[in-house]
């Protein structure tokens, strides 16, 4: 039985210190408060991966209807239609510089 990479000795081990050191009375107390720890990060942890979520669907959504507007005006230009254009010997003129 393998648990967190520790063995059943190790277990053992930890929990017969645990007992040694805080006594048997307060155990199932530290024990529960533990499990209340765990399901409070859990829950914690729910809680935020759902807001991230919804926060990623609601951009997305927004972004979508944004995104099929600028598609649809675009035209296609030719890739050298922004280029400068040369004069009548070939070379640029002053003002393409």
């Amino acid at each position: 039985m393998d648990l967190f990479g520790m063995g059943m000795g190790e277990i053992l081990l930890i929990l017969a210190v645990a007992l040694i050191i805080w006594g048997p009375g307060k155990l199932p107390e530290i024990a529960r408060t533990l499990g209340k720890v765990v399901s409070t990060l859990r829950k914690a942890s729910f809680d935020l991966t759902t807001q991230v979520k919804r926060e990623l669907e609601a951009e997305e959504k927004a972004s979508a209807p944004q995104n099929k507007a600028d598609s649809s005006n675009d035209v296609k230009k030719p890739a050298d239609a922004d280029a400068p254009e040369p004069d009548s010997t070939g070379t640029p003129g002053p003002e393409d510089e």
